[in-house]
């Protein structure tokens, strides 16, 4: 039987130049669920330092409070490297002893950390996926892995892309109207010195040259680390450094290179990360379009130890709901320092995920059009065997914090939710509270179609938990005798909440929608198609919860063909020709591209198979435009509502299925071909420059297909 006094040493390392010996672990009594004291010998020690902090990870597991603080960072100084040191651990009347030799547990890199480090991933993640999601669902994205573009063509795109002309980059700069001083913040503690010299010299090798580099030693216990800084410093007077008195880890440490700063902006860098050369010229070749910005962010990619660069980020622009969800911010990310001062700039308690409280609380001081986004990439950022980058689960206090960031700001916001972990590390899921279950009109056209309508409306009837609805037959001529009696069934079951509305005209979805939509009464109208069956019962809930809010417009659902993948996940204007859906075909449970499967995320168009609109936007609007009578309505309808000024938003929770065949074609008959192709020409000349640039996708991915893959040789 498994003791209860639990001691997990995770980690144990020794520096024979400075002989620190570094031990971080947790310990816990399992029963009593409390923490041990700590008592280490004072034989062959120097001096000691322990700090205590949560871990959520051990908190899951044994059904503990996240906030207890069974973690430990154990830092010493050792008279004799070749004899032991000794740690005690006392439960109560019981102590645990550990004991480690110094020499014993010199940390020596492997001769192929990045290598290991991918193929450990890999392997990890491969299995977690299968756990997941079972092994259909892990074949099917194995074989959407293996049509996807590999890694060769991100080599290829940086290829293609950053053949930087740097004579006229130069001209350029130094024909710029406005050039501001940009302060580059970089907390430093115990780095190895060869990432610390890449980083700063990163910095160096910038085109622009206006900038200032303010690092804030965090009082590292590494030697080697002060003379390499003093060094730097010495030979270029733009750098600037603070030596900390005590370590008060990252948001102290990045407050007090703030103070130094005095830059109009002010720009992130970690220790161990690099720049883009291009990184600071394009910031400031964005601030010369456009001087009043306050928040711009770049994309971002990986480099591991070998220098190899991979796993683009390509970001959409400003997305505030995306934003509540995960941190797509990230880097690169510069700031107007006006707005960091007055914010108080980094708060401590949020470690691991200061940035993200960060930009929380610094884009509500804002406006959207005073944020922007740089589509290439200019942060590097850097793999190692402990960062974040390499391995989440290493950090996962990090994405509690991010979860109390993210409460905090629903909060100051003064609005009604609760925030909860999403299905990754680093996702969240905001639970917006209904103030007031209003009613909604669930329009659903049909002509016959007796068993899609059957159990469309049995699935609604039968799961729906929101109270207050009605649901809208726009009946386009149907004439099974069977649908008057499951109508007349419905209407036994619903009495005045079903409404058959006759429409007998030839089709046309628009003009079907636009006359059903004159008969319902609620304040919400649920435009669903009759082929589709409720899977989670909140769905309706969850809809109204984001269709409440005056900003936003139209709200979207999570659609998913009877196999389980992916049908409709949100509309990518110029995918495939006009438009297209995203995240096509991908298995249900995947996390899609950077997590955004499994939260919600801002898109310029949803589909009308399931799309809910408030009444008065949809009066506003003029209803769907009855000259696209089949293909492209809704995204015309969501592009208008957005031209309002509204967010249009896919709801990763409401989740259906939508029997809809997933070779199903437009263009089968030579009518329906001349038709598509004079409502794809009025989507192409009426919506041009978001066919060219849909905001809420990025240029540098494919339009070919919707797998979020690199775009190259399109």
């Amino acid at each position: 039987m498994a003791k209860n006094e639990q001691v997990c040493i995770d980690q144990c390392r020794f520096q024979p130049e400075t002989k620190q010996l570094e031990i971080t672990g947790w310990a816990l009594d399992l029963a009593s669920k409390k923490v041990p004291t700590f008592v280490l010998s004072a034989e062959n020690m120097i001096s000691s330092k322990i700090e205590w902090y949560p871990r959520s990870d051990v908190a899951a597991a044994y059904k503990t409070s996240a906030s207890l603080q069974m973690g430990f960072s154990l830092k010493l100084f050792v008279e004799n490297p070749a004899e032991k040191i000794t740690l005690d651990f006392r439960f109560g009347d019981l102590i645990q002893t550990q004991t480690f030799v110094p020499n014993e547990n010199i940390l020596k890199e492997p001769k192929q950390p990045s290598q290991i480090q991918a193929l450990y991933g890999k392997t990890r993640k491969a299995l977690s996926y299968l756990k997941r999601n079972g092994l259909k669902n892990t074949l099917r994205r194995v074989k959407l892995e293996q049509s996807k573009q590999s890694d060769e063509s991100y080599q290829q795109w940086i290829a293609e892309n950053e053949n930087w002309n740097i004579e006229a980059i130069k001209a350029e700069i130094t024909a710029f109207e406005y050039q501001p001083v940009i302060s580059i913040l970089m907390p430093v503690y115990n780095v190895e010195e060869k990432w610390l010299a890449k980083c700063i010299e990163s910095v160096q090798n910038q085109f622009y040259p206006k900038w200032e580099l303010c690092m804030a030693d965090d009082h590292s216990t590494d030697a080697s680390v002060r003379p390499l800084l003093e060094k730097y410093a010495a030979q270029d007077s733009r750098i600037k450094i603070v030596f900390r008195s005590e370590n008060g880890h990252i948001s102290k440490a990045t407050n007090s290179a703030l103070e130094i700063a005095t830059g109009e902006f002010v720009v992130l860098l970690d220790n161990d990360d690099e720049l883009a050369p291009i990184a600071l010229y394009e910031v400031a070749k964005c601030l010369n379009k456009n001087a009043d910005l306050d928040l711009i962010y770049s994309d971002e990619d990986k480099i591991d130890m070998a220098g190899k660069r991979f796993d683009p980020a390509f970001k959409p622009d400003w997305s505030p709901d995306l934003l509540l969800g995960t941190n797509y911010i990230s880097h690169l990310g510069i700031y107007r320092r006006s707005i960091m001062e007055k914010i108080g700039g980094f708060r401590v308690g949020y470690e691991g995920s200061q940035d993200y409280d960060l930009v929380l609380r610094f884009t509500e001081q804002t406006t959207a059009d005073r944020i922007a986004h740089i589509p290439q990439i200019l942060y590097y950022w850097r793999i190692l065997p402990s960062s974040t980058a390499a391995d989440q689960s290493t950090k996962s206090y990090a994405f509690d914090a991010g979860l109390k960031a993210v409460q905090d700001a629903i909060n100051r916001r003064g609005i009604k939710a609760t925030v909860n972990h999403a299905a990754g590390n680093g996702l969240y899921d905001v639970d917006y509270q209904v103030l007031s279950e209003d009613l909604v009109s669930v329009i659903i056209p049909t002509r016959n179609g007796y068993d899609d309508v059957k159990r469309c409306v049995d699935s609604i009837i039968e799961k729906t938990t929101y109270p207050n609805y009605e649901i809208v037959m726009a009946d386009n001529g149907s004439d099974q005798p069977e649908m008057q009696e499951l109508y007349g069934n419905y209407q036994k079951q619903l009495g005045e909440r079903f409404i058959v509305e006759s429409i007998d005209i030839p089709f046309n979805y628009s003009r079907i929608n636009n006359l059903a939509a004159k008969v319902a009464k609620g304040k919400y109208l649920l435009f669903l198609n009759n082929d589709t069956e409720v899977i989670t019962p909140e769905w309706m809930t969850k809809m109204v919860s984001f269709a409440q809010f005056e900003r936003i417009g139209c709200v979207g659902a999570k659609l998913y063909y009877p196999n389980n993948t992916i049908q409709h996940a949100g509309v990518i204007l110029g995918m495939g020709g006009a438009a297209g859906h995203g995240h096509h075909t991908f298995p249900r449970g995947d996390f899609g591209y950077f997590g955004k499967l499994e939260i919600n995320v801002d898109y310029l168009a949803v589909t009308a198979a399931c799309m809910m609109i408030r009444a008065k936007d949809f009066i506003e609007i003029g209803g769907f435009n009855e000259e696209l009578t089949v293909a492209f309505n809704d995204v015309d309808l969501c592009l208008k509502e957005y031209e309002k000024g509204h967010n249009n938003v896919w709801l990763h929770g409401a989740e259906l299925y939508h029997f809809e065949s997933q070779s199903r074609g437009y263009e089968n008959t030579p009518e329906k071909q001349a038709r598509f192709e004079k409502e794809t020409k009025y989507m192409e000349e009426t919506w041009t420059g978001y066919i060219e640039n849909d905001p809420y996708y990025n240029p540098n991915l494919t339009r070919v297909g919707g797998d979020y893959s690199v775009r190259v040789g399109e």
